[in-house]
């Protein structure tokens, strides 16, 4: 079916630079033509596109966004490529997914981990990205929890964890106004708010991992490339050999911490 001349029009004016590409998601998503006019008034008023959808592709994984849950970036997969390289193979490994949003990060790397061989956990403060990440992540068997970083976990994960996924926020809360608005008035604050420095929650979750990491486990967080290097001193200020990696294609930076003790 062709896409409405006059919704790629109207997406266009609203500043949508993918116009052609968002009609065509949106007129595939419609049940109806007053669901179509809904969703494309949603978009028009600025509403990120995965949440007037309701779902987004990442890591080649379709996951649930609800309103209000963090969308995960693209830039992200990044975090995922080097996890799944970095986990161990051969065995069921044990994944946590802090501040999982969606919980699209623990679902695309058990995914990518043999098919799914992995015990996969995931935790987040905001009820509603706990409600949304139950739908993305029971089906691949793994359990979300609800509560602030590692008080949300089960005590039996501790020293169990091999890979410990954070995309924690990372914002100056100074630089939290600058954000597009889609994110700065659709995404819950507590996800975008890093602090006065951006690194605030990297500092929490650096400062615990030691207790929660297997031996030879890893840590990895997503960061700015301007606060890669303070990132990579938290990790290694908590006694985590730290790395920082970069893809320059997608513009994302990885520091990544090991449990080397």
């Amino acid at each position: 079916m062709s896409v409405p001349h006059d919704i790629v029009t109207t997406l266009r004016a609203a500043g949508c630079v993918f116009a052609e590409d968002e009609a065509e998601l949106l007129l595939a998503s419609a049940r109806s033509a007053a669901h179509l006019d809904a969703m494309v008034a949603r978009r028009v008023l600025g509403h990120p596109l995965e949440h007037v959808l309701g779902w987004a592709c990442f890591g080649g994984v379709r996951v649930a966004v609800d309103a209000g849950v963090f969308v995960p970036r693209r830039r992200t997969e990044f975090l995922v490529e080097r996890a799944a390289a970095l986990a161990p193979r051969g065995g069921r490994a044990v994944v946590v997914d802090l501040c999982c949003g969606t919980g699209a990060l623990g679902a695309a790397l058990v995914t990518a981990l043999d098919g799914g061989a992995a015990e996969l956990h995931a935790a987040d403060i905001d009820p509603a990205a706990v409600r949304c990440a139950r739908r993305n992540v029971a089906p691949l068997g793994g359990l979300v929890h609800e509560g602030d970083l590692y008080a949300a976990l089960p005590a039996g994960l501790r020293g169990r964890v091999d890979v410990l996924l954070a995309n924690v926020p990372y914002v100056p809360t100074g630089e939290v106004g600058l954000l597009p608005q889609e994110a700065r008035l659709h995404e819950a604050l507590v996800a975008l708010d890093g602090g006065a420095d951006g690194l605030d929650v990297l500092r929490r979750v650096a400062a615990g991992a030691g207790r929660w990491l297997a031996p030879s486990g890893v840590l990895l967080s997503e960061t700015s490339g301007r606060q890669a290097d303070a990132a990579a001193g938290v990790l290694a200020d908590a006694g985590l050999t730290a790395r920082v990696e970069t893809d320059e294609e997608l513009y994302a930076t990885v520091v990544t911490g090991t449990r080397t003790d």
